[in-house]
Parts: structure tokens; C-alpha cells; sequence
């Protein structure tokens, strides 16, 4: 559920970037920290394990509009993507009002990306979190590797909502900020639909 700053006339809305280790996650958000202007974003912090890291910051869209005279604040979130930092990635997605599942479309991370989204369905199903009804868009990510399942095959494996589904090479920047803009969309709605 997203906070209401009153004083600020800011809702802050909590994205979180979901997925197996490695697929993409820190690259979607470092590319979009790097392109956003200064006065826009706040700082990035990261949390920093031995073998993983979390990062995180905000930033308020220029051309997302408002919602009843309120502006939005976008709060984006990483999870850690190794599975033995579970408790951090259920703790994560706590709050959560938009999903985006970065899937690494290598032909041998599919299981991965399996275990992973089943993962993400349990978190949620643990904060009270409803998978079928959370605005969620799924990141086809490293589209630029020569070993990538065909889009068809990868839609058929991960797809489970009819959600919008975006290629993506998160290093260069390619489909970074169509996956941001298509979950605030969604998350624009919902807030819309429920306000």
C-alpha cells in the first residue's frame, strides 16, 4: 500500500525488482539511477553482503502525472538474487505496490527463473500480497547473448498473468525505462482505481 505524504503532496509508490541472481536486477537500476536527472532522484544506497547486494533508491517522474493533485515518489528496490538470503527477499517485497520480474533469458538460467518466480508468488502470498492483482510486468533481460530462448518460449514458460512482457539488454540500457514506465502505469491505475 503506497504512503501518503500530506505536507509534500507526494504518494511514494515501492517498486521492486525481482528475479534469479544475476539476471539484471542491479543493472536496470543502476542504468536508471545514471540516466535520471540529479534533481529528480535521491541517493542510491546499497547493501552490501559478501556475495550480494541490495540497492535501492528514490526518484520523483516528471511526466507520470498525478493522482488526485498528488505527485509520486518512486521508491525502487533489488532483491538479493542468491536463494540463502531468502529472509531478505521476502523483507523486500514487504509494502510492495509494483513487481517487475527480471528473467535472464539464457537457455540454461530457465530453471532458475522458475524457482524464482514460484519464490516470489510464496513472498508475497506472506505479506498478504495478491499475485493476480499486483501490478507486475515481466523483463525479458539479456536478449543480447547468443545462448537466449526465443521470446515465444520464454512468454510460454514465464508469462502467467497476461502481463506486459518487455525485451531488454539492462547493460546498455535497451528496454530499461519501457519496463519502469509499464509497472508505473500499472501502478498509476490501481492507485487511480482505488482512490
Amino acid at each position: 500500500m503506497p504512503f501518503i505524504n500530506f505536507p509534500a503532496r507526494e504518494i511514494n509508490c515501492k517498486l521492486v525488482y525481482y528475479g534469479p541472481g544475476l539476471g539484471g536486477k542491479t543493472a536496470n537500476l543502476q542504468w536508471i539511477y545514471e540516466h535520471t536527472g540529479t534533481s529528480q532522484k535521491g541517493k542510491m544506497v546499497s547493501l552490501a553482503t559478501e556475495t550480494d547486494r541490495t540497492l535501492f533508491f528514490d526518484f520523483l517522474p516528471l511526466d507520470l502525472g498525478t493522482v488526485r493533485g498528488f505527485k509520486t515518489r518512486f521508491h525502487l528496490y533489488t532483491v538479493p538474487g542468491q536463494v540463502f538470503y531468502e529472509a531478505s527477499r521476502r523483507l523486500i517485497l514487504k509494502g510492495a505496490d509494483g513487481v517487475v520480474f527480471v528473467a535472464d533469458s539464457q537457455e540454461e538460467r530457465l530453471d532458475a527463473n522458475l524457482e524464482t518466480l514460484d519464490n516470489l508468488r510464496e513472498h508475497l502470498k506472506d505479506h498478504n500480497l495478491d499475485f493476480n492483482t499486483i501490478p507486475y510486468v515481466l523483463q525479458l533481460n539479456k536478449r543480447d547473448l547468443p545462448n537466449i530462448l526465443p521470446v515465444e518460449e520464454l512468454q510460454k514458460q514465464l508469462s502467467v498473468k497476461g502481463e506486459p512482457v518487455i525485451e531488454a539488454v539492462a547493460v546498455t540500457g535497451q528496454g530499461v525505462f519501457d519496463t519502469l514506465k509499464e509497472v508505473a502505469k500499472l501502478v498509476l491505475a490501481e492507485l487511480k482505481k482505488n482512490s
